[in-house]
């Protein structure tokens, strides 16, 4: 897990390395396959991956006073314990406009639940060059379904 401004000097020696830089972001409040597919074809698209992750107020406000459920150190936590990913930045914010700024992929990806127009940030990645992708969408995983099933049990 890195801070945002740790960030730079990473940036800075990968452009040096002419090595490309993937972004995509989410809560990731319960880690399921869906996920673990999401995130090695999103890395399968360039050098290094970064994952920026929703706060747990930010969670929050998006998914509901219940959610998230597990907490944002620990979801951080086990986001960069994933094989494909290199780094976990996690924002305050509602959308990762601003951190999408900041970064400046190479990549921008999202789930195919979006559609490419609609990804936060691209009007950024693709103003300077970059390609912004809609991944393939997983049918049937999902941490909202897991937890009702959970309170089903």
């Amino acid at each position: 897990m890195f801070a945002k401004e740790d960030f730079t000097e990473i940036r800075k020696n990968l452009k040096a390395e002419k090595r490309s830089v993937v972004f995509t972001n989410g809560c990731f409040d319960i880690i399921h396959r869906g996920h673990v597919e999401y995130l090695n074809e999103a890395k399968s698209l360039g050098d290094f991956l970064v994952v920026g992750l929703n706060s747990d107020s930010s969670v929050k406000k998006l998914k509901g006073s219940g959610r998230p459920v597990v907490g944002e150190i620990d979801r951080a936590f086990v986001l960069s314990s994933l094989k494909p990913v290199d780094c976990v930045i996690i924002f305050g914010e509602e959308t990762p406009y601003e951190l999408i700024k900041f970064v400046r992929p190479d990549f921008l990806v999202k789930g195919g639940d979006w559609k490419k127009e609609d990804i936060v940030g691209s009007d950024i990645v693709e103003g300077y060059g970059g390609k912004v992708i809609s991944l393939k969408f997983i049918d049937s995983y999902s941490s909202t379904g897991l937890i009702n099933k959970i309170k089903t049990l």
